[in-house]
């Protein structure tokens, strides 16, 4: 495969590449690059991690790259995922490679943050980044754990977080870091280090936040300066509001009830939930999008580019409806191999069910 089309793979569906001309350049000299997600166990999985997420890596799979799917456990108990309790967490992890592997997730290697916590050169490697990094920067990189900026009331043990995500990225020696964009701070922070500890600085590689299906968020949290970007990690899909989220094993009935109850306005095309599930969940994991309809409104019609979707949708062309029931029908079939799957091997998903979602 020629560096243009790894390339391809590497960028499609993304928001941010840091930076392309480094990540040309490791293509090019390096035969089998490192690349990385790091996941907190932190609950069931939704079609933001699961299809969105897993699309990415599959791609990045094909490009060539070794890909460590990276549970973090660790964090996930710093940052109180499930209780705070490591059985739970580490439940939570298994549970993750088995929705992984039903949507496709092959040929990656999983490694647990205990597995490099157990090594005292990463803590050394922790604390040298604390000290290339002030208290301010660090605090202002707390939203990545999707803690607010404004905090009064902390613990001690959050600022280790940020300083802990970047470390991984030297210990692990990865060449490449994959994140949804709300994790850009510890990846900055990586890359700063890096210029002042003379160590490979890490490419990034950054992917769009899937919107929760109740629509744009009114809230009062400030999870980043940027307030486009505030607003956009306010309103992500969220495994804690399951109403508003799609998980990976749900029901063909949970589907559409979910679908149906989403916000859709007719005509709008921004902080339209149900058409970025098509752009980055549906389109990402399938060829094309059907719209099945009786021939007085229009007739069957088949997308294969999400840009002429939104056009017709923009237009009027599509009505809510009608765009809801094909991506329900779409979902159900993308996700039918999880279902099948935790059908026969119910033990792992039943043991999570029974577990309280925290933040």
């Amino acid at each position: 495969m020629d560096i243009q089309r790894r390339l391809d793979l590497i960028t499609r569906n993304t928001v941010e590449i840091i930076t392309l001309d480094e990540l040309h350049s490791l293509l090019e000299t390096k035969k089998k690059p490192r690349a990385y997600w790091g996941f907190e166990s932190s609950g069931l999985m939704h079609i933001g991690l699961g299809l969105v997420c897993g699309s990415k890596i599959k791609d990045i799979v094909e490009a060539g790259l070794h890909f460590v799917i990276f549970l973090a456990d660790w964090h996930s108990w710093i940052n109180n995922k499930l209780g705070g309790k490591m059985e739970n967490i580490r439940l939570c992890g298994e549970y993750f490679k088995e929705c992984f592997a039903a949507l496709g997730v092959r040929d990656v290697e999983y490694l647990w943050a205990t597995d490099i916590a157990e090594d005292i050169r990463y803590w050394e490697r922790v604390i040298r980044i604390s000290k290339n990094a002030s208290l301010q920067r660090i605090w202002r990189a707390l939203p990545i754990m999707g803690r607010e900026m404004n905090l009064s009331n902390m613990e001690t043990a959050w600022l280790f977080y940020p300083c802990m995500q970047a470390a991984d990225i030297f210990h692990m020696e990865l060449d490449v870091a994959c994140a949804g964009l709300e994790q850009r701070k510890a990846h900055m922070l990586a890359r700063d280090t890096a210029e002042k500890q003379h160590w490979p600085k890490p490419s990034c590689v950054h992917t769009p936040l899937l919107m929760g299906l109740k629509g744009p968020a009114k809230s009062n949290r400030k999870l980043d300066e940027d307030t486009t970007l505030n607003l956009q990690i306010a309103s992500k899909m969220s495994k804690s509001i399951p109403s508003t989220c799609i998980f990976v094993h749900d029901s063909q009935e949970e589907i559409k009830t979910k679908i149906k109850n989403a916000y859709c306005p007719p005509k709008q095309v921004t902080n339209n939930p149900i058409l970025e599930t098509v752009r980055l969940a549906v389109l990402t994991n399938a060829k094309e999008l059907t719209i099945t309809r009786p021939p007085k409104y229009g007739g069957t019609e088949t997308f294969t580019n999400y840009a002429e979707l939104e056009r017709s949708y923009r237009e009027g062309k599509i009505h809510p409806l009608d765009l809801k029931n094909a991506i329900a029908d779409a979902l159900i079939q993308i996700l039918e191999p999880v279902r099948t799957y935790f059908r026969n091997h119910p033990e792992k998903l039943e043991k999570m069910k029974k577990i309280k979602v925290t933040r």
